[in-house]
């Protein structure tokens, strides 16, 4: 049985020093003023990200946000490997999804940690 993690969200740009957790990258473009040295990570899981399409319809409108969750959802049930590849960091301990978006609560990051957290639950109830 899992217990739930914690499942933590962050900006690229933020101090997440004292936070305990993998660190993982969820973007599919690496975020603009960063260097990869300066990102300090334990994976970069661009294939978990929105399609391109997607992302770019978005395009962090808070009035498609609700659109854009069901659509993202919907890529994540047909993203099975990448989605279990954030699934098996969760199941090793506490994690941090990293992204680049300014708006901390209409990115794919939200949407992909209900999702994770979700199947987390799923997996305990069997």
């Amino acid at each position: 049985m899992t217990s739930a993690p914690d499942i933590d969200l962050a900006r690229v740009h933020d101090d997440v020093g004292k936070t305990q957790g993998a660190r993982l990258l969820v973007d599919r473009v690496w975020p603009r003023g960063v260097s990869k040295g300066d990102l300090d990570l334990d994976d970069w899981i661009k294939e978990v990200a929105p399609s391109s399409d997607l992302r770019k319809w978005f395009g962090h409108d808070a009035d498609k946000w609700e659109e854009f969750r069901r659509r993202y959802r919907a890529e994540l049930d047909e993203n099975e490997e990448a989605v279990e590849r954030c699934l098996a960091w969760c199941r090793r301990g506490p994690i941090i999804l990293l992204y680049g978006a300014k708006d901390r609560d209409h990115n794919q990051a939200v949407v992909l940690r209900e999702h994770l957290r979700e199947r987390l639950a799923q997996e305990d109830a069997t």
